[in-house]
C-alpha cells in the first residue's frame, strides 16, 4: 500500500507543506467548522479517544492551561490519543511525553526529548509511530497509516478491505476531494492508485482550494474495483480526454463502483453515463448533469451524498463522511469495534 504523499505529490498549496530539510510553506486552506463547544466539554467519559492536528495552532493551544488539563484527562483515563506533527507541543505541555515513544515534525525533536519523550526518527515524512494508547505522527503524508493506528487503538478491525481503488487525477482538482478519500481509502487498507493523463507514477499533480463564500461563488481500469473521480477545475479539462472517456465507459460498462464528487460528475457526463440514473454534484454542474439525461438531485445542504446502484456522487468535499460511507458499503469494507 503506498503512501499518500508519494502518490499525490507535494502541492504548491498545502498547508505547511514539507520541503526538507530547512523549512515548509505555511499556506491558507479550507475553513473548518467547529461542531461543538470548547467551554462545554466538561466530560471526558463522553468521549473515546482525542486527536490534536499539528500546524501553528498547538503552539497557543499549548499555553492555554485548559487545552492542557483536557489532554491530561485523556492520558490519565488511558483513552487513545493521536497527535500529529506540531500538535505533539500540548502533550509535551502536559508532561505527557515522558517516557513515551513518539515522533513528530523534526523541528520538535529536542523539545521531546528534553520532555522526556523517547524519539523516534523519522525516516519519510510519512512515518508514525504507536506506544500503548499514543499515535504520533510526523505530517500529514502518513495520515492513512495515522488513521489506521487510530482505529486499531480504539479496539476496531477492519475486513473487506483487499480491494483495488483508480483515482482519476488532473492539475488543479480540489485539494480535499483528492486527498481526503485517497488517505481515508488507504487506511481502510484499499490498495489506491492515482493516475493522470499524460502523467506517470512519480509527478505530481497541482491542487486547488474552494471554500464557499456565500450561495453563489467559491475561492479558488482492468484490476481495479472502484473508480474515484476527485472535483475541482481538472475535470473541465479531463472531459476533453478521449482515454479518461473511455476509462469512465469501461468501468461502468462492468458494473463496477464509480464515485465522483463536485464537479467530477462533468467527466461522467462527457462519457454519456448518466442517463437515466439519479445523482447530485455541485451547483455548478447541474446543467452538464441535466442534459446528460440524469434525475438531478439538488444538492441541499450541500453535503449531500446518493447511491445508485454502482454510482456514487457528492455535492462537495463537505460530504466526505457520508461519501467513505457510501463508498464502504459499496466495496464491502466493515469497521467494527
Amino acid at each position: 500500500m503506498a503512501q499518500a504523499g508519494a502518490r499525490l505529490g507535494h502541492q504548491a498549496q498545502d498547508s505547511c507543506s514539507p520541503h526538507p530539510p530547512q523549512s515548509y510553506n505555511e499556506l491558507r486552506g479550507h475553513n473548518f467548522t467547529l461542531n461543538a463547544t470548547f467551554d462545554e466539554i466538561d466530560q471526558v467519559n463522553k468521549y473515546d479517544g482525542l486527536i490534536i492536528p499539528g500546524g501553528r495552532s498547538p503552539e497557543y493551544l499549548a499555553m492555554n492551561e485548559s487545552v492542557v488539563e483536557l489532554a491530561r484527562k485523556f492520558s490519565d483515563s488511558a483513552k487513545p490519543i493521536a497527535s500529529i506533527c506540531h500538535g505533539l507541543l500540548i502533550l509535551a505541555a502536559g508532561d505527557l511525553v515522558k517516557d513515551r515513544k513518539c515522533t513528530a515534525f523534526p523541528t520538535l525533536k529536542p523539545l521531546l526529548i528534553a520532555a522526556g519523550a523517547q524519539w523516534v526518527e523519522a525516516d519519510t515524512l510519512a512515518k508514525c509511530a504507536s506506544d500503548g494508547n499514543l499515535i504520533t505522527g510526523v505530517t500529514y503524508l502518513g495520515h492513512a497509516e495515522y488513521i489506521r493506528l487510530f482505529v486499531e487503538a480504539l479496539g476496531g478491525s477492519i475486513t473487506g478491505s483487499d480491494k483495488r481503488i483508480l483515482f482519476l487525477c488532473g492539475d488543479y482538482m480540489e485539494d480535499y476531494e483528492v486527498r481526503v478519500p485517497f488517505q481515508s481509502l488507504e487506511a481502510l487498507g484499499c490498495h489506491v492508485d492515482a493516475v493522470s493523463p499524460k502523467k506517470g507514477a512519480g509527478e505530481s499533480c497541482l491542487t486547488a482550494v474552494h471554500d464557499y463564500e456565500g450561495e453563489q461563488t467559491y475561492s479558488e481500469k482492468p484490476g481495479y474495483d472502484a473508480l474515484v473521480i476527485p472535483g475541482g477545475r481538472a475535470s473541465k479539462y479531463l472531459a476533453l480526454n478521449e482515454k479518461v472517456i473511455c476509462l469512465v465507459k469501461e468501468f461502468m460498462s462492468e458494473g463496477k463502483l464509480v464515485a465522483s464528487v463536485g464537479q467530477g460528475q462533468r467527466i461522467l457526463s462527457a462519457a454519456g453515463v448518466l442517463k437515466g440514473r439519479k445523482c447530485t454534484a455541485h451547483p455548478t454542474a447541474k446543467l452538464d448533469v441535466v442534459l446528460a439525461g440524469a434525475t438531478w438531485l439538488e444538492p441541499e445542504p450541500i453535503d449531500l451524498c446518493f447511491t445508485d446502484g454502482n454510482l456514487v456522487t457528492c455535492a462537495s468535499w463537505h460530504g466526505h463522511a457520508e461519501f467513505i460511507t457510501q463508498l464502504m458499503a459499496l466495496l464491502g469494507i466493515k469497521v467494527t469495534f
